[in-house]
Parts: structure tokens; C-alpha cells; sequence
């Protein structure tokens, strides 16, 4: 266990550097033509480096990172349930909307995000959808249990609100990265919303809606059952990359900006923090009602739960 966390806190402050990394590349570097010129040979090596790859390396590190976190404090089953639909729908989703338009708008990707499947897709994009996708719906449900939500309500509530954490996400992450002076795809079409057709947000929404319904679906109906402690991890991981996009964003685009990244603290940053802090460093009430403790021991699902002794 303690190998565990050790890699999973290396895998997310990797994650954290290399997004950084790549922060002051875009922002400070490329901008500067100047100064890459006068690099030495090494210098000029690690840069060509870092910007084909460095995309790559950040999100990589942040799927490990949440990868591990899912099979410390739910299983290996919670963690293979949702990383396998998450990452093959969203990649369904992704090769129908660079080859139809549907559901995202037209749009295709450029270079930077890696090897792309079927000359189309960033194999990195599904990733991101999956760690993103996890760290979401694992805020929303657990927050959505310590308010003592149950049964089918709970369940629904949980995978809508988890795709509106996702869409929130949206608001900064498309802006920044299809919009500044190095995008890394492009819509085909002028969208309505800051350059965003309005249904790339609904594709947003439903591509979450679907694979984390089908996560629901497989996983177990106990109560997740952490606590703000662990919950640290998905915290982190969905403000850094909130972080990441907002930077981008109101730093290299005009002030009308502002408004889709206001909108992205209201609806994502605001109310994840919020189930963050609300699940407290107790079991839920739902837990203890049945009269379990969880097990921290080792990897495992709510739904083993140990017994509390009783006289």
C-alpha cells in the first residue's frame, strides 16, 4: 500500500511539472522567438523535445496517477470498469466527431498530443477523458452520498452532475487549446460560444453522461465512503487542469474570456470543492447506519466493507 501511494503521488506531481513544463512553453517561450533561437544545441534539443512530447507526458502521468488512486481505495474492478468504457466510448465519440461533426461540431486535431488512432485522434485524448472523466464522477457521487442522497435518485444525480463537473472543464480547456497562437486542434466552424459551437458542450455533457452511466451501471450500489483525505487526489487533479486551461485562456485571449472561465469556477471549480469538503473525515451517515467501516488496508470496493463488532 505504501508503494501505492508513493507512485501515485509521483505520477501526479509528475503530472503537475510537466503541465507547468508545458505553461511556460506556450506562454513564455514560443512567444519569443528570440530566445529559442540563441539556445544551445542541447537547449534547442529539449525544447523540440518537451513540444512534441510534452502533451504526451502530461496526461499519460495524470491517467496513471488516477489509475492508482482507483485501485488503492475502490478495487481493481472499479478502476478497470470505468477506465475501460470511459476510455473506448470517449474515443467513439472523439473518431465520429473528427469524421462527421457529430456530437462535438467540425473540428479535427493537430500535432503535439501524440500518435493519432486512425489518423484522426490523439491516442492521449481518451486518456484525458478518463482521468478527468473518474476524478469528476467520484467527487460528484461521494459528495452526493454525505448529503444522504439513495438509491436510482443518487445514481442519476451522480452521473449528471459528474458530466456538468466534465462540460465545466470544457469552458477553459477549449479556449485555450483550439483558440491561442498554438492550437493543438481547430474548429472547422465559426461556434457561437467563444468560437465553441454550442454543441461541442452538449457532446461534452452526453460523451460523460454515457461512459459514466455505463461505470454506474458496473460498479457496486454501496456508498462510496471516502473521506476528504482521500479525496485529496481528485481535487488536485481537477483544479491543475482547470488551472491549466484558465491560464491559457485569460492570458492569451481577449477579456471576453473571462466569461466562459467565470463559468467554469461557477459550475466546475465552486461545487467540486465543495463535495470535496463536505465529505468530511468521517464515514457517511449511510455507512454507518449499516454499520460498516472502511477498509483501509488495502485495495478495495465499498461493497467490501467490514462489519463494525458489536456486543
Amino acid at each position: 500500500m505504501k508503494q501505492l501511494v508513493i507512485a501515485e503521488n509521483a505520477s501526479l506531481g509528475g503530472h503537475i511539472v510537466a503541465m507547468t513544463f508545458g505553461l511556460c512553453g506556450l506562454l513564455l517561450v514560443l512567444p519569443n522567438p528570440d530566445f529559442i533561437a540563441n539556445l544551445p544545441p542541447f537547449g534547442l534539443k529539449a525544447f523540440e523535445l518537451s513540444m512534441g512530447q510534452g502533451g504526451v507526458g502530461y496526461i499519460v502521468l495524470g491517467a496513471i496517477a488516477v489509475a492508482l488512486f482507483l485501485y488503492r481505495t475502490l478495487g481493481l474492478r472499479s478502476c478497470l470498469t470505468f477506465m475501460v468504457p470511459s476510455i473506448v466510448l470517449s474515443l467513439s465519440s472523439e473518431l465520429l466527431g473528427t469524421s462527421t461533426g457529430f456530437p462535438f461540431g467540425a473540428y479535427h486535431y493537430l500535432t503535439g498530443l501524440g500518435y493519432k488512432v486512425a489518423g484522426l485522434v490523439p491516442f492521449t485524448i481518451p486518456l484525458s477523458w478518463f482521468y478527468m472523466g473518474a476524478v469528476c464522477y467520484v467527487l460528484a457521487r461521494n459528495g452526493l452520498e454525505r448529503l444522504g442522497l439513495r438509491g436510482w435518485l443518487r445514481g442519476v444525480m451522480a452521473i449528471a452532475l459528474g458530466a456538468v463537473f466534465l462540460t465545466s472543464w470544457d469552458l477553459v480547456l477549449d479556449p485555450a487549446m483550439s483558440q491561442t497562437s498554438f492550437p493543438f486542434w481547430e474548429f472547422e466552424e465559426l461556434g457561437e460560444f467563444f468560437g465553441m459551437p454550442y454543441r461541442n458542450l452538449s457532446g461534452w455533457w452526453g460523451t460523460g453522461v454515457v461512459f459514466m452511466a455505463v461505470a454506474s451501471l458496473l460498479w457496486s450500489s454501496e456508498p462510496l465512503n471516502l473521506k476528504r483525505s482521500q479525496l485529496t487526489l481528485p481535487l488536485m487533479t481537477y483544479i491543475v487542469n482547470f488551472a491549466f486551461g484558465a491560464v491559457i485562456t485569460v492570458t492569451s485571449l481577449d477579456h471576453g474570456f473571462w466569461v466562459p472561465t467565470a463559468l467554469s469556477v461557477l459550475t466546475g471549480v465552486v461545487p467540486v470543492i465543495a463535495c470535496w469538503w463536505i465529505a468530511g473525515d468521517r464515514p457517511s451517515i449511510e455507512a454507518v447506519g449499516k454499520g460498516v467501516m472502511p477498509d483501509t488496508t488495502g485495495p478495495a470496493m465499498a461493497s467490501s466493507l467490514k462489519p463494525v463488532a458489536t456486543k
